[in-house]
């Protein structure tokens, strides 16, 4: 049995990666909003935080009803009370990841998670 699995994500609005990659650990998806276009729902969660990388592009996050402006580069956390929605600029595309685990979940970093061998 490898001790990796890997996959390779083809355009396209939404990818979740849970299934294709077997996490046991977090919830990672790729999503494209294209130009003009946003999540049709405000939503929160009960236990997961999100961290949200915006890969290319440019729009914008509501969140607990505060506007902010996100461009190719940023990273945003998010706690799992926010209320939150995003949206691509009206003009250009917006390509994110966003990444959810357990909030105070992660025991160590990579220093004291890390073997060398």
């Amino acid at each position: 049995m490898k001790n990796y699995t890997k996959t390779h994500v083809k355009e396209g609005n939404r990818t979740e990666l849970h299934n294709t990659l077997s996490l046991t650990g977090a919830e990672v998806s790729v999503n494209t909003l294209p130009a003009g276009a946003g999540v049709p729902f405000i939503h929160s969660h009960k236990q997961n935080e999100e961290i949200v990388a915006i890969l290319s592009g440019k729009g914008k996050a509501i969140i607990d009803g505060e506007n902010i402006d996100l461009l190719a580069g940023d990273w945003i956390r998010i706690s799992p009370k926010g209320q939150r929605q995003f949206f691509a600029s009206e003009n250009e595309a917006m390509t994110f990841v966003c990444i959810q685990v357990k909030e105070n979940s992660l025991e160590g970093y990579t220093m004291e998670d890390g073997i060398i061998h």
